[in-house]
């Protein structure tokens, strides 16, 4: 009978989506050889391997330990007619608010990377103008009353003619964190630029590209060997005070052996709050790849991190408990010269204990909001600072610095976004990385990405829409 054995672990059912013709497809969660893989068969294109995670038992952390009751918007945008994901808006079938919106004002940018998800680049000259900004500001606004983190993004943001009214048209909305994310190449080469960027701090941060200290990277992710215009945008930031978040793509094979390297860095930089770790999405103008292999994880960044530096531990970098799938942290704070990771400190009984009596360093309930609200995404950099001290008051053997600031906060985050391979229907439920699109309505970036940037909407879902209503789904 041993013939006749699967030679992998059966775990659970899924929805996804077949990714050739984009259509829903059944799907199988499995363990096999330490890894995670979904296996999905699609009736015209066959069967697909994708592997999801390297480490079953984080895997397993995610789905049935890091969990958090999900937190509506204020509205929603959109009515529930063909299902998931072909209604996103946001839909009332959503399960998550937008913790982090994206606010695209231009397609136009003065480079050409190669795995641009929005295919932005030189020849796309368009900008948005500032009415239909402000619609798109309003639509966060009225999503979330009070937005934790918008990001200014493209394109190339900084390009557009008006880029400082834009500022200050967000600036005078209850924003609670907002964020540029650039390449830095004119906060690099234009000082008056990086003056006035200097000016809208405090609740404002520069979200830099920095994938790379080796030429051969750069020039295949972004096109150009931009070592020196990032590190002159680091310098000018620390020089002005701006507050930084270093933003790596990463790429399997080609820059995944220098996480370390990039952590390490980052720590000894003023400006740097922290590194993001972005393992590339197919969506735009990158390739496919062989999902069963090609895949870069987010177990395995998590992985090449802790190989790569001596910093954080394992219980250093857990699941962020709103969307535990896609999103890895840690919290680290730079004290004088040293590191005090944070996330140990904590039990995870204690972390994920919201609402119920698990306190286990104080006998205090308040403990445990405080603590969920330093791990939770759903808050500003500022207001995360503020947990944190009151986390260190309250745990006796770290004394927390009086003069402690945001500027002393350090984060290591793994943000993984699903593609057509990896599309998971009840991950993208709970996504909470939105983009505002210029009609109102906020969508997932995971599917906004694969669904609804520039004409796919008419292209993609049109003709699939059309099938369900045909079907009577």
């Amino acid at each position: 009978m041993a013939d006749r054995v699967r030679p992998y672990l059966y775990y659970d059912i899924a929805v996804s989506i077949c990714s050739q013709c984009f259509r829903r497809v059944d799907a199988k969660i499995v363990f096999e050889d330490g890894n995670v893989y979904m296996l999905k068969r699609c009736a015209r294109h066959g069967f697909e391997r994708v592997l999801i995670a390297d480490d079953v038992e984080y895997y397993k952390l995610c789905r049935e330990v890091f969990l958090k009751p999900p937190e509506m918007p204020n509205v929603y945008n959109t009515p529930v007619k063909w299902g998931c994901p072909y209604d996103c808006g946001l839909c009332p079938d959503h399960e998550q608010h937008s913790c982090l919106t994206l606010l695209e004002i231009t397609d136009h940018c003065n480079l050409r990377c190669p795995v641009c998800y929005a295919s932005s680049g030189p020849e796309r000259t368009g900008y948005r103008d500032l009415a239909t900004v402000e619609r798109m500001l309003d639509a966060i606004v009225r999503n979330e009353r009070q937005p934790d983190v918008v990001q200014i993004s493209g394109g190339e943001p900084t390009l557009h003619p008006q880029f400082f009214e834009i500022l200050d048209m967000a600036k005078q909305r209850p924003i609670q964190h907002l964020m540029l994310n650039t390449n830095g190449i004119r906060i690099a080469r234009d000082r008056e630029f990086a003056e006035r960027l200097a000016g809208y701090m405090p609740g404002f941060e520069v979200y830099l590209q920095f994938d790379s200290f080796q030429p051969e990277p750069l020039l295949k992710l972004r096109g150009a060997d931009l070592r020196s215009i990032r590190e002159q945008a680091v310098a000018r930031c620390n020089e002005l005070g701006i507050s930084t978040t270093l933003v790596v793509t990463l790429q399997k094979g080609l820059n995944d052996g220098e996480c370390g390297a990039i952590v390490d860095w980052g720590l000894r930089q003023k400006c740097v709050r922290g590194v993001v770790f972005q393992p590339i999405q197919v969506a735009g103008r990158v390739e496919s790849y062989d999902p069963a292999k090609d895949r870069l994880t987010l177990t395995e960044v998590r992985r090449r991190i802790l190989e790569q530096t001596t910093v954080f531990r394992p219980e250093d970098i857990i699941p962020v408990p709103c969307h535990p799938d896609s999103l890895a942290m840690a919290y680290a704070l730079k004290v004088g010269d040293g590191v005090v990771p944070l996330t140990s400190l904590v039990k995870p009984e204690v972390l994920i204990g919201a609402g119920r009596n698990t306190i286990v360093f104080e006998a205090d309930e308040g403990l445990t909001k405080e603590i969920f609200r330093t791990f939770a995404t759903n808050h500003s950099p500022e207001s995360g600072a503020e947990s944190l001290k009151s986390l260190l008051c309250c745990l006796p053997q770290v004394e927390a610095p009086e003069e402690m600031g945001y500027q002393n906060v350090f984060r290591i985050i793994i943000m993984q976004f699903l593609d057509a391979y990896s599309f998971d229907l009840r991950s993208v439920k709970k996504s909470c990385v939105h983009i505002a699109h210029p009609d109102g309505r906020i969508l997932p970036f995971d599917t906004y990405n694969l669904f609804y940037r520039d004409g796919l909407e008419a292209e993609i879902l049109g003709p699939l829409r059309a099938e369900r209503e045909l079907s009577g789904v």
